[in-house]
């Protein structure tokens, strides 16, 4: 579904990822490891078009893509719900949720996502008229998977979206990833700081480091390796 083929990203004369590619497959969970600075919210940031790639290419279903602007990635199927949740504070759930389908021009098809994000997360009926600025983190976090669950896509990109939650809430969002992948079918991209719940929950993963891939393999094999137990999970 996803394939990208060597691309590299800079900042001004920082060079953030070079040569990165990985690839993912329809209907598959890949997560996307390492520290800080390794460079995975910029890959996450090219994939969707908010970072232009300075060299590489990027190619959904079978298009090359790295030349479209983000809303037009949108429109071809893929959607970011991104680090810090970035919800609108002085908007309502409704609203918030809302931003998200705006491409949707079919209202009938519009109100059956919003139900069908509401039996994922049916905390927000009971705070749909409330404004998102008031929720706590992990509602917070709902709305920011339901906003972009409303644009319909096929590849969901979720940027550390346990960040900063209690470990209730975690398993809760956990939860929640694997059934919308099983449920519809959606291909995820994880990003996560949480190396051992990333690898649990995913088909494939790659470990970033200095903006390079500099391991990948199955989420089970990752999650037996020494290098990546000393690493990454302190164990």
């Amino acid at each position: 579904m996803l394939e990208v083929r060597g691309i590299s990203v800079s900042y001004g004369a920082l060079t953030a990822i070079r040569n990165l590619s990985l690839s993912v497959a329809d209907g598959a969970i890949v997560s996307l490891i390492g520290s800080n600075g390794a460079g995975k919210t910029t890959t996450m940031k090219a994939i969707i078009g908010l970072k232009p790639v300075s060299s590489g290419e990027i190619h959904f279903d079978g298009k090359r893509i790295d030349g479209a602007s983000a809303p037009q990635r949108v429109a071809r199927g893929i959607a970011l719900s991104p680090e810090g949740r970035r919800v609108f504070p002085q908007m309502s759930v409704l609203d918030n949720l809302l931003v998200g389908g705006y491409a949707q021009r079919d209202k009938a098809h519009q109100k059956k996502t919003l139900d069908q994000i509401y039996g994922y997360f049916p905390r927000l009926v009971e705070r749909r008229s409330q404004m998102a600025g008031s929720l706590s983190g992990g509602e917070q976090q709902m709305v920011a998977i339901g906003r972009a669950l409303m644009a319909k896509p096929r590849l969901l990109l979720l940027d550390e979206p346990s960040l900063g939650l209690a470990p209730i809430i975690v398993e809760e969002i956990a939860r929640i990833i694997v059934e919308i992948n099983r449920d519809i079918g959606m291909s995820i991209v994880l990003v996560e700081q949480n190396a051992k719940l990333a690898l649990n929950l995913c088909n494939e993963a790659f470990v970033l480091e200095t903006g390079a891939v500099a391991l990948s393999g199955k989420g089970k094999d990752l999650l037996a390796s020494d290098y990546v137990r000393r690493a990454y999970l302190g164990i």
